[in-house]
């Protein structure tokens, strides 16, 4: 039996909701990031969000991108770039938290702020922070010299 069938693929991606708010700093990205991160699980295991701006660096949308165990969290690149595409970002914010309180990037936390950095530049988009969050405390890839 031959099917002929091609699976329709269907995005959405919604401005509902959105507020508008601009960023001009990494303690305005952390003050958004700090109202989706789980105040009770920063301390107790990773989450990954990115959150999405246009050419203004006003906020497009968050993505909570994983959420896993004590000492790391998976990052799939593309599905950071997917949400980006979506909603017609040309900036990206990413954070992570550290539940050790560290706030030190490790070489794998570089590494991967690389690979998003040059995937995102091959789609013409900015990523414009990394930043590394703990319960009291942020650290941020820009204001360091590191984007």
């Amino acid at each position: 039996m031959k099917f002929n069938i091609v699976n329709e693929i269907k995005l959405s991606y919604s401005r509902k909701g959105n507020c508008e708010r601009s960023i001009s700093s990494s303690v305005d990205a952390v003050d958004i990031f700090r109202e989706h991160f789980d105040a009770d699980e920063m301390d107790y295991r990773e989450s990954f969000f990115a959150l999405y701006l246009n050419q203004a660096n006003r906020v497009l949308g968050i993505k909570k991108i994983s959420e896993c165990g004590i000492s790391s969290t998976l990052v799939d690149v593309r599905i950071i770039l997917q949400a980006a595409l979506l909603c017609n970002a040309s900036g990206i914010i990413i954070s992570h938290n550290h539940p050790s309180g560290n706030l030190k990037p490790s070489s794998c936390d570089i590494k991967m702020t690389t690979q998003i950095k040059e995937a995102a530049k091959l789609m013409s988009m900015t990523l414009l922070d990394h930043v590394i969050m703990t319960s009291d405390s942020h650290y941020s890839f820009a204001d360091d010299g590191m984007i």
